[in-house]
């Protein structure tokens, strides 16, 4: 959990216990896990908010690339294979 041992956590939460006290310290965890949660939420609001406007400005670029596709006309007659650049030149357009 977060790089730190279990031999590192009880020496922290003795330390704790000992500057803080036995009476304050349940109050200071509550405070200190309500905080986390909040930051947590926070963050996933800050994510969504991210990804919804990413995902928006996908939507327009696939869309208009979709209507460039569209757009674009196809050959109305296709192009003789065995042509070459001297034939075109003698047949009027």
């Amino acid at each position: 959990m977060f790089g730190i041992g279990m031999q590192e956590l009880i020496i922290i939460l003795i330390v704790a216990l000992i500057f803080i006290g036995p009476k304050k310290l349940p109050d200071l965890a509550k405070a200190l896990g309500k905080g986390v949660a909040q930051f947590k939420n926070a963050m996933d609001d800050v994510k969504g908010t991210f990804d919804e406007g990413i995902k928006k400005e996908v939507n327009q670029v696939k869309d208009s690339l979709l209507e460039d596709k569209k757009e674009e006309k196809a050959p109305s007659s296709p192009a003789d294979p065995y042509a070459t650049a001297e034939d075109k030149k003698d047949k009027p357009a």
